[in-house]
């Protein structure tokens, strides 16, 4: 298992150097930079101007740049922020868990849906209940998430039930352990029950085909005329279609982090979506690329996270990537 995860993490190296070199090249060829708006200030010299662009080291050929910035990501020295005038690992370690909590719920509430609902429509292939659960998938499939948060806002702003926008009431910190616990459940339902509907309709269809190919399988008809109970039939069917699952979970794991990040910005949550595009809207060289650098270690992690689990569940996976 240990070489397995090695070789995984070997692996990771060419991606995280492809994704920083990629996105470092093509925001230094865009126009302008964040001291082209401090030009704007009559107050700030020239002389100033040269003087932070030594600082930071923007006055240097953009390999040299790169690589300078690069040996400091090794050791999570992200550099400073232009905007923020913090270190860019402060900002990310303040939203970073925001995001790592929407993106988990949603991930959890998706999946706990998904589960037995494609299940169930497996088992009830061509019924009236097939049918209904296949019609909810493609509808919210066809439902952009953007206007799923849109509607889900509204429905916020005219009812009050949901708070808009943030973490927490201004009165967090009065709460109890509970309060404060429900409280951020119920600043969290909305950008989690919108990531979650969306990310269902999928999962849902997903899991009803794998679970529909081991009912096909000739194990299960073999147990089916053998007349065993469904509820042995149900956990054989189950454990056989976890592969598949498992295999799900890093790609809904890079879906779930992409798709946060527009929700985030929508709904106002404070996460790495938002700080992202401030970032972006700002031209924060160095904030913009240590929320990229951590963005792919994440999508990486996950990742890494689907195949221990699939090689754990299935040991011919480990042997053949190792073989």
């Amino acid at each position: 298992m240990v070489r397995f995860i090695l070789l995984r993490l070997l692996q990771a190296v060419p991606t995280v150097l492809g994704v920083t070199f990629i996105s470092f090249v093509i925001i230094k060829l865009a126009p302008g930079d964040f001291l082209d708006q401090l030009r704007l200030n009559p107050q700030i010299s020239p002389e100033t101007i040269d003087r932070l662009k030594k600082l930071y080291g923007l006055d240097q050929p953009l390999i040299v740049q790169y690589f300078k910035w690069l040996k400091s990501a090794l050791v999570f020295d992200l550099g400073y922020s232009f905007q923020y005038h913090t270190p860019v690992v402060e900002l990310i370690k303040e939203r970073l868990p925001n995001t790592l909590l929407l993106s988990v719920s949603s991930a959890l509430l998706a999946w706990a849906m998904a589960v037995p609902l494609g299940t169930l429509a497996a088992f009830k292939e061509g019924s009236a209940v097939d049918r209904l659960i296949k019609a909810f998938a493609y509808s919210f499939m066809s439902v952009p998430s953007f206007f799923l948060a849109f509607l889900f806002l509204f429905l916020a702003s005219k009812t009050g039930w949901f708070p808009i926008g943030g973490v927490q009431s201004p009165n967090f910190n009065e709460l109890s352990l509970t309060g404060k616990v429900l409280d951020i459940l119920h600043h969290l339902f909305i950008p989690a029950m919108t990531i979650a509907l969306v990310s269902l309709a999928g999962l849902t269809r997903l899991v009803r085909s794998s679970v529909l190919e081991v009912l096909n399988s000739p194990m299960m008809v073999m147990l089916k005329a053998k007349g065993v109970s469904n509820l042995t039939i149900l956990k054989h069917v189950l454990k056989n279609a976890m592969n598949p699952f498992t295999t799900l979970i890093g790609y809904e794991i890079a879906a779930l982090i992409s798709g946060a990040a527009l929700i985030e910005i929508i709904v106002g949550w404070p996460g790495m979506g938002m700080l992202m595009l401030d970032a972006v809207l700002s031209q924060d060289l160095f904030l913009v690329m240590g929320g990229l650098y951590i963005g792919t270690i994440m999508l990486i992690v996950g990742n890494l996270i689907a195949d221990l689990l699939l090689a754990w569940i299935d040991p011919r996976v480990r042997e053949k990537e190792i073989g």
